[in-house]
C-alpha cells in the first residue's frame, strides 16, 4: 500500500462569475466543497478505497440545497425530481448507475450497491428504487426534495418554454451535476457523479450522468473521469472515454487529454461545461470552457484547493 493518494470534486459548471456571487453564498459553497472534499479525504485517510472516497465526498453535495443532485435536485416538466447517477471502479471496471429515480435521498449510494452487489449496470427508476428497497438504502418524499428556488426555476422556464441548464444565467448562482475522483493508497482510481438533470426536461430524459463513458468513467490504467455540462453533448462525445483513450492509445497526459476534450472536441459539437481527472499517479485536472466551474482537490503532503471562477 501506498502512503500518497490524490482526490477531486465538482459542483457544477457553467455561469459563474465573482461580480454576480454574494459574499453569503460565495462562502455557502465553499463551506460545502471543503466538507465535502474533506470527507473524502478522510476515508483516503483511514485507508478506504477510491469507491468509498468519491460515494461519501458526492453524499455532502446530494444533502445540500446548493447543488443540482439529491436534495437540491430540480424539477421535470412534470413538477417532480428525478435523478441520474453512477460509480466506476478503474480496477476492475465495474459500474454502478441510475437513472430518474424519484425518492431516493442518496442516488450515488443505491449507484455503488449496484456496482458491489447486483449483475447489471444501470436500473431505471422502478427497477432501481425495488433494488434500493432490498438493499435498505433511504427513501425521502416529494417534501424533502421540494425547495422555493427550484420551483421558481420551473415556473421561469415554463413561461419561457424552455429546457434549461441549472448552471444557465438566470439560475441566481446555484449550479449542477455533482461529481468526484479519486486515487487511493493501493493505486486504484475511481469516479462517481450525480444529477438532477435540466429543469423543466421532459420526464424520463436521460443526460450523461449515468452513462458510463460519457459523463462518468474510470480505468486504471489511465484516469478517472466525472463531467458536468449539456449532458446531450457529453453523449454525443463520449467525452469521459475519450479522455482515458486519448491517453492510452493516443500517448497524451491526462492534462493534454482533458483539454483537447473539454476544449476542442466538446465544443465541436456545441458541449459547454467541464471535467474532473485524475490519472494513475495522482494528477488532477479541472478543465472547463464555461465561465466557472466549483470544483476542489487535494494532493497527499498539500493543502486543499477550492476554485470557482476562471484563473
Amino acid at each position: 500500500m501506498k502512503s500518497t493518494f490524490s482526490i477531486a470534486i465538482h459542483g457544477g459548471a457553467g455561469t459563474i462569475q465573482q461580480k454576480d456571487m454574494t459574499l453569503e453564498k460565495q462562502q455557502k459553497l465553499e463551506k460545502t466543497l471543503k466538507l465535502s472534499i474533506e470527507t473524502g479525504i478522510d476515508v483516503l485517510k483511514d485507508g478506504g478505497t477510491a469507491i468509498d472516497a468519491t460515494s461519501a465526498a458526492v453524499m455532502i453535495m446530494e444533502d445540500s440545497e446548493l447543488f443540482n443532485a439529491g436534495k437540491g435536485a430540480v424539477f421535470n416538466t412534470d413538477g417532480f425530481v428525478e435523478m441520474d447517477a453512477a460509480i466506476m471502479c478503474g480496477k476492475t471496471r465495474q459500474a454502478g448507475a441510475v437513472t430518474c429515480v424519484r425518492n431516493i435521498k442518496n442516488p450515488i449510494l443505491l449507484s455503488k450497491e449496484i456496482l458491489l452487489y447486483s449483475e447489471h449496470i444501470l436500473l431505471d427508476n422502478q427497477g432501481a428504487e425495488a433494488f434500493a428497497r432490498e438493499k435498505g438504502i433511504s427513501f425521502e418524499n416529494d417534501d424533502y426534495f421540494y425547495t422555493q428556488h427550484r420551483y421558481d426555476q420551473l415556473q421561469a422556464a415554463k413561461q419561457q418554454k424552455i429546457v434549461q441548464l441549472d448552471h444557465s444565467k438566470s439560475n441566481d448562482g446555484i449550479f449542477g451535476t455533482v461529481g468526484a475522483v479519486a486515487l487511493d493508497q493501493y493505486g486504484n482510481i475511481a469516479a462517481a457523479t450525480s444529477t438532477g438533470g435540466m429543469t423543466n426536461q421532459t420526464a424520463g430524459r436521460v443526460g450523461d450522468t449515468p452513462m458510463i463513458g460519457s459523463g462518468t468513467y474510470a480505468n486504471n490504467k489511465t484516469c478517472a473521469v466525472s463531467c458536468t455540462g449539456t449532458g446531450e453533448s457529453f453523449i454525443r462525445a463520449v467525452a469521459a472515454y475519450d479522455v482515458s483513450a486519448l491517453m492510452e492509445y493516443g500517448g497524451r497526459s491526462l492534462k493534454e487529454a482533458g483539454n483537447i476534450v473539454i476544449l476542442e472536441k466538446l465544443l465541436e459539437v456545441g458541449g459547454r461545461g467541464g471535467l474532473i481527472a485524475v490519472d494513475n499517479t495522482g494528477n488532477i485536472t479541472q478543465p472547463f470552457n464555461s465561465e466557472g466551474m466549483y470544483r476542489a482537490f487535494y494532493k497527499s503532503g498539500e493543502s486543499i484547493h477550492i476554485e470557482m471562477y476562471k484563473s
